[in-house]
């Protein structure tokens, strides 16, 4: 079939809102798009996992022990759906782990921020977990198939993740001055990193064009920043928590709230690999690569000598 017969037909089945499977044609550059876009995804589920696994031990009770332990395996999981979607577009998981160490594939700037006390794993489940919640609900209608479907069970439980942090945060409030004081630190520290989640203002996005046209997406960064914030400040005030933006103010107009600029000097800093835990959290990742790779080549001799039989 004709190049451009092919690519007409891709784009009408965009338009119909039907999904592009992996056996579909499609561009290389939509290809090449949705390997960027998924494996920086996957790479931000498993680099995430670091700066809770550190509380593991220490979580103030079992259940808060329980819990944790559960969300970071979801966690790990939502890695390998993601990077079992991305296989499906022709590139393997080594090359996209290559990728992550070289520093050719990005992950989210939010996990390279540290996590000092218990309350930053609360803000970490409520913000973080939220702010991903209102972009993967939107991703869900994306329109790669095996990218879709693989975000159905990953809000799905990522609710609960942030559920889980929302319950520290208001715990802490009802508890002592220095657990208030505790959890409102930790608000002032994750509230702007989280806002960056959602990527720089679309116009000053290269990216941006192509994933609506194609349909990976469907909201701008700036309207599901707007959904998170006018959401998010309700749940904090109820609790008692002080969004630190002084310029946060009602705006009746466009019902929601108007904000303050954010330091987008520093999210493309991070982003550079200048953040205060970047080098930690790649070196740890590579360490641990590194060491697993026997059991990576016990698992690949298994399965050769399975299919010998």
């Amino acid at each position: 079939m004709d190049s451009l017969v092919q690519t007409t037909a891709f784009q009408q089945k965009i338009d119909q809102d039907l999904n592009i499977e992996p056996k579909d044609h499609m561009p290389d550059a939509y290809r090449s798009h949705l390997i960027r876009q998924i494996s920086q995804h996957a790479h931000s589920e498993v680099i995430g996992m670091q700066p809770e696994g550190n509380w593991i031990t220490r979580a103030p009770s079992l259940r808060a022990k329980q819990i944790l332990l559960a969300k970071i395996q979801d966690e790990g999981g939502h890695g390998l759906y993601l990077y079992s979607a991305a296989e499906t577009l022709g590139i393997s998981r080594e090359e996209m782990i290559e990728q992550l160490h070289s520093g050719k594939a990005k992950y989210s700037n939010i996990f390279n921020y540290p996590t000092l006390t218990w309350a930053d794993i609360g803000a970490i489940g409520w913000l973080v977990d939220g702010a991903a919640i209102v972009n993967q609900v939107s991703l869900q209608r994306t329109s790669f198939g095996p990218y879709a479907r693989a975000m159905v069970r990953i809000c799905k439980e990522e609710s609960f993740h942030q559920r889980q942090g929302y319950e520290i945060m208001a715990n802490m409030m009802k508890g002592t001055a220095e657990q208030r004081e505790m959890a409102q630190d930790a608000m002032n520290r994750f509230w702007w990193p989280a806002l960056m989640m959602f990527g720089p203002h679309d116009g000053d996005s290269p990216h941006s064009g192509d994933a609506f046209l194609w349909k990976i997406k469907r909201k701008s960064n700036d309207e599901l920043r707007q959904k998170f914030i006018d959401k998010t400040i309700d749940q904090a005030t109820l609790i008692g928590l002080t969004v630190p933006d002084p310029e946060l103010k009602w705006n009746a107009e466009k019902e929601g709230y108007d904000h303050g600029e954010i330091d987008w000097d520093e999210f493309h800093r991070v982003i550079r690999g200048n953040g205060p835990c970047n080098k930690q959290r790649m070196a740890h990742h590579v360490k641990y690569h590194e060491e697993g790779a026997w059991v990576r080549e016990a698992a690949a001799a298994y399965k050769q000598r399975k299919n010998e039989f």
